[in-house]
């Protein structure tokens, strides 16, 4: 699986809340170069299917709630990604955002983000760089999800995920990223907030 990281600080934004944000999304490993024509990026309905299918399969493993596909997201993402020219960079939005790109399908990349839960320390319970895709897919305070993608040559597809709430609250990870335990059930603590984050090169995360 590719492997990736984003750098992150902390900062005060104006839904008054504070949160962990990159200064800048770095790319560390790109996926392989993939057929542009593949079904999960080409076809709509395919695309939305398979995001919201595997981000929910996360969710359901840390006992957060399925999240809505929500066309404005969707609307935001698309336009940031044609505005951007296929600069692999955080939009700088209100949104919590994820960002992937050159994986062979839309389920790869967010699996991508999902499997950085290998590195978070539950214990802990706080912003990393290396797992904070991971954090803001399963933020138990984040309902609404949508994404946009745009062929970027030979790179490959590029996604971009906006999540409201927005998820890496600074202070609210222990109530908010629930631990999957070795038998698959999940501890959530009580505590819980609002939230932002962002993906991978693969990846970047806010």
């Amino acid at each position: 699986m590719t492997s990736g990281h984003a750098v992150a600080i902390v900062a005060l934004f104006s839904l008054g809340v504070t949160v962990a944000r990159p200064d800048e999304a770095t790319t560390v490993t790109a996926a392989p170069a993939i057929p542009s024509g593949e079904p999960e990026w080409k076809d709509w309905d395919a695309f939305t299917s398979a995001v919201l299918n595997s981000t929910n399969e996360y969710r359901s493993q840390h006992d957060a709630e399925p999240l809505t596909w929500n066309g404005t997201l969707s609307e935001f993402a698309a336009s940031y990604l044609g505005a951007a020219d296929c600069e692999f960079e955080h939009s700088g939005g209100p949104y919590g955002e994820n960002l992937a790109i050159g994986y062979p399908n839309a389920t790869a990349a967010v699996e991508a983000w999902g499997e950085e839960r290998e590195e978070y320390d539950f214990d802990d319970a706080e912003f990393d760089k290396k797992t904070g895709h991971f954090t803001q897919l399963v933020w138990n305070g984040t309902t609404d999800v949508g994404c946009g993608r745009a062929l970027c040559g030979e790179r490959g597809w590029y996604l971009v995920c906006e999540y409201w709430p927005p998820g890496n609250v600074a202070g609210g990870f222990e109530g908010e990223v629930g631990e999957e335990d070795d038998a698959g059930m999940v501890r959530v603590p009580w505590i819980w907030a609002v939230g932002m984050a962002a993906g991978m090169g693969g990846l970047g995360c806010l």
